[in-house]
């Protein structure tokens, strides 16, 4: 018993237990995968497409929120709207704006352009039309009419397609002149300014001298007739069913102290008259439309990743079933359970590497090719893409676990038999 015993151990101390090499380990991963290339690729997709998203969903999600950022502090943080409030109702006049209104609040440090306007109410015999009564032009009800001093073209940035905005010279004589937005215009028919067309509103004619394409604020200018302010006066009198409104174009942070200042600088003996509306805060909002998009578009990088994870689990149990054999064989050569785990899971975590990077570098062109298209400034973060291939890694370890466990169980002589 005692030289049974000790041969044994000499034998065992002798042959070694079996082991298994990093780089053998590494070796027989790589030949796994090339052994069958097409199943491969098609493996690391799911991969590719999650990790892709991933990174397209973050670099776009910050790209957009810079956008956001820069197109509120150029647009909505220059922008004071002043409510007229007319005072008490005891007391309630129906046109607070005083004439001058524009050179009072020009005076203001900061200022761009500011106008008045309101919306006209006509009376049912008095629709827009392209022609006098009895021609081929129809009359629109449905065309809204702004009187509005020469200023709020100004401050809304407005781009003509044709002819001029009128100026103070219309406002302070009354001119019966109008400016269409072009939606406006071509319902009525005009489509050129060089036959000197006008429109009617009622009886009353007005000279259209320009025909608005786009405008950065007050959109609504674009479906409406818009009149020199002074002549809507004396026309239909001061507004009656709406209140009159002021629009205030400013230099980049000037608009909250021109909202402080307006209403002292229109009326001083009434400030009480206007209600002067800041801009809102560009970073809350910038924050709450980051968060949503990032929400949305990450539960989609998500469900690519999951998908990724199950194609791998998959490919790799079918290549655990179809290399049953070759299993077999090296457990009877002497490989244990735990070399033929390390085997299957090290493919996978491969297939989940290259399938990281490949991502990783397909969505950092997406985000860059988008901000070139849109003229935009991408913005990726290095922690970002260092992160991505760790992700595709760690979701190629996971999805390979079941299959590399169930691999590492299969005993030796059932696999030989098969």
């Amino acid at each position: 018993m005692k030289r049974s015993s000790s041969g044994r151990r000499a034998r065992r101390a002798s042959t070694g237990r079996s082991r298994l090499s990093l780089r053998d380990l590494l070796s027989e991963s790589v030949a796994g995968i090339l052994q069958r290339p097409a199943r491969s690729v098609l493996t690391a997709l799911g991969t590719v497409l999650g990790v892709g998203a991933f990174i397209a969903v973050l670099g776009l999600t910050g790209t957009a929120a810079s956008q956001i950022d820069t197109r509120f502090s150029k647009l909505t943080a220059t922008e004071v709207n002043v409510e007229d409030t007319g005072g008490q109702d005891s007391a309630r006049v129906p046109l607070a704006f005083p004439e001058d209104a524009e050179k009072r609040v020009s005076r203001l440090n900061g200022v761009e352009a500011a106008g008045v306007y309101w919306r006209v109410r006509l009376g049912p015999n008095d629709p827009v039309r392209g022609a006098p009564i009895g021609m081929a032009n129809g009359a629109d009800s449905q065309t809204q009419v702004i009187a509005a001093s020469s200023g709020v073209l100004d401050a809304a940035h407005s781009r003509f397609a044709e002819g001029l905005p009128y100026s103070e010279f219309h406002d302070r004589y009354r001119q019966q002149v109008a400016v269409l937005g072009q939606a406006t215009a071509a319902r009525l028919g005009i489509t050129t300014l060089r036959t000197m067309p006008a429109i009617f509103i009622g009886d009353t004619p007005f000279t259209v001298i320009g025909i608005v394409k786009d405008v950065d604020r007050k959109p609504d200018i674009l479906m409406s007739v818009v009149i020199p302010r002074s002549t809507a006066e004396a026309i239909w009198g001061p507004p009656s069913d709406t209140r009159a409104q002021m629009l205030i174009s400013t230099h980049l942070g000037a608009a909250s102290q021109v909202s402080k200042q307006v209403a002292v600088a229109l009326r001083p003996e009434h400030p009480e008259y206007f209600n002067a509306v800041p801009p809102p805060d560009p970073k809350s909002l910038r924050t709450a439309v980051g968060n949503d998009l990032g929400q949305l578009f990450l539960v989609l990088a998500g469900v690519s990743l999951v998908i990724g994870a199950v194609g791998i689990a998959n490919t790799t149990l079918v290549a655990v079933m179809e290399r049953t054999a070759e299993i077999g064989l090296r457990r009877a050569l002497g490989a244990r359970g735990i070399h033929i785990l390390l085997q299957f899971l090290a493919e996978s975590a491969a297939l989940g590497l290259v399938g990281g990077l490949a991502g990783t570098s397909i969505g950092s062109v997406a985000v860059v090719s988008v901000s070139v298209a849109k003229q935009w400034t991408p913005i990726l973060s290095p922690v970002t893409l260092m992160s991505a291939p760790v992700l595709g890694l760690l979701t190629g370890i996971l999805a390979g676990l079941y299959p590399a466990w169930r691999a590492s169980r299969i005993p030796p002589v059932e696999a030989l038999r098969r």
